[in-house]
């Protein structure tokens, strides 16, 4: 499968925290050229019934986007303990981190900030970003993580992605990064 014929996926709630708020999250990640990654995350919820952060004046980096409704991904290299986290918030606030393994050594990330757009239209959140990370895809490809959190009304997160290890819900976990994004073949 191409990168460009990435399907959607659908994103699960953890069971520990789900949302009758959210009907629907699905996430697709694509290679776009040898230097960027592409992300599109689509959010069908009650409107009334969760938190939307409006769009920011300052829409720059920010730290702690996951307090609110915003989407991530993860992305790790292959045979790598390191990774890089992205969180892009529907207001135009972004961040980013790389780890130099689980949890540890995090450090402020991207040199480019990412280019977002956010459509909302009913009950319908559409966000998409692209992402240059500073290194050239790698041959064996790399192993992603989307995931999303969402905040209703009354201030509760609840936890969606790809993949939920068991426990808590944990994004950064190795178990959670289970899609692979391969480098496109040259016939």
């Amino acid at each position: 499968m191409s990168n460009r014929d990435s399907p959607f996926i659908s994103l699960l709630a953890h069971p520990d925290v789900p949302s009758a708020a959210v009907r629907r999250i699905t996430a697709r990640a694509e290679l776009a050229g040898s230097e960027a990654l592409r992300f599109q995350y689509v959010l069908e919820a009650d409107p009334l019934l969760v938190r939307i952060p409006p769009p920011a004046a300052d829409a720059g980096r920010t730290d702690e986007l996951w307090a609110h409704t915003c989407f991530e991904a993860f992305i790790a290299l292959p045979q790598s303990p390191r990774y890089l986290e992205l969180n892009f918030s529907p207001s135009g606030q972004w961040a980013a981190y790389y780890f130099d393994s689980y949890r540890q050594g995090m450090a402020p990330a991207l040199d480019v900030a990412p280019r977002l757009a956010a459509r909302r239209s009913g009950e319908r959140l559409e966000l998409q970003a692209e992402v240059q990370p500073g290194w050239r895809q790698p041959k064996g490809g790399l192993r992603i993580a989307l995931s999303a959190v969402v905040e209703d009304r009354e201030g509760r997160l609840s936890y969606w992605a790809l993949r939920h290890p068991p426990g808590r819900p944990d994004f950064h976990h190795p178990e959670s990064f289970s899609l692979a994004l391969e480098p496109a073949s040259n016939p």
